[in-house]
């Protein structure tokens, strides 16, 4: 078993056939057929199934995954800090939920420490990264949230993750819409004034999607959803069909009047605890201090 084979693995989860993984991986379909059937007849078991219709991971496959990608990850940690050529860089990284003000108190830190030589990381990415990143290293700091309908859940992976979570603040729930939007000059909506309307949903691309949801009311059964992975085709969706997106009403006015989006109360309420999560027992780096500091300026 070989750190490449883990990638090989990887790779083909992430993709829909074994053509799309090696054009991916800059190999050809039959090298990259026959190291993964290596693996197999090494461990013992197959990781995936091959149909007509493509290739997907199988039950044992889903487990092995969860273990290449902590392997892989650690791997590149080492490689980054001990074999790259930027070691002797100071490094910090940052994974998050799509939180405008997490991404301003980094700039704030890199404006003002303004190290000689860095690799600073910024991932803007969905809630299991977030929970994983921080706990296999890749990331310092995680800056994550819950409602009501996933605080259980996300509380208890906390604890089996060995994550501390400091809260920073809880958030009303607000509905954002385009400034034209038929609705955009009242002064409170509901759900049932939204019913006409597509909601846009960031789309957590999870088995566990329901349980991760970084929005409020993850559990409302909409009519109408559209699930996006991109903030700016979001935003062109919204723009365009008169959709709406659940948030906390914390964008930033900057964002907002450059967007053109607006901010309108929402009547049901599933307010948003909105924190950071550091490794247990962690000691932070200068910078990663810092960044938690800068984070603590919006507790409230």
């Amino acid at each position: 078993m070989t750190i490449l084979q883990l990638k090989y693995v990887i790779a083909i989860a992430n993709s829909r056939s074994l053509r799309e993984a090696a054009s991916r991986l800059f190999v050809s379909q039959p090298a990259l057929s026959s190291s993964i059937r290596e693996l197999e007849e090494e461990i013992g078991i197959a990781l995936f199934e091959r149909t007509n219709k493509g290739i997907s991971l199988t039950e044992p496959g889903k487990e092995f995954l969860a273990y290449a990608k902590e392997a892989v990850s650690q791997y590149e940690l080492i490689e980054d800090r001990y074999l790259d050529r930027d070691k002797d860089k100071m490094h910090f990284s940052v994974s998050m939920q799509h939180y405008v003000f997490a991404v301003h108190a980094f700039i704030h830190v890199l404006s003002e420490s303004d190290p000689q030589k860095y690799v600073f990381s910024v991932h803007e990415t969905r809630t299991d990264e977030v929970l994983t990143n921080v706990r296999d290293r890749k990331s310092e700091v995680g800056v994550i949230a819950f409602s009501s309908s996933n605080e259980k859940i996300l509380k208890k992976l906390f604890r089996e993750f060995q994550l501390e979570f400091t809260p920073l603040t809880t958030k009303e729930t607000f509905v954002y819409v385009w400034k034209d939007h038929p609705l955009a000059k009242k002064k409170e909506l509901s759900l049932s004034d939204l019913k006409d309307y597509p909601c846009v949903s960031f789309d957590q691309s999870s088995e566990n999607d329901f349980y991760l949801t970084e929005e409020a009311l993850g559990n409302y059964d909409y009519d109408k959803l559209i699930k996006t992975n991109d903030r700016a085709t979001s935003a062109e969706i919204m723009a365009a069909l008169n959709g709406y997106a659940i948030g906390t009403g914390v964008m930033i006015d900057s964002l907002t009047l450059k967007e053109g989006f607006v901010t309108v109360k929402l009547k049901e309420e599933d307010p948003l605890t909105i924190g950071y999560i550091v490794r247990s027992n962690h000691t932070l780096s200068e910078i990663g201090r810092r960044y938690v500091e800068e984070l603590l300026k919006y507790k409230s």
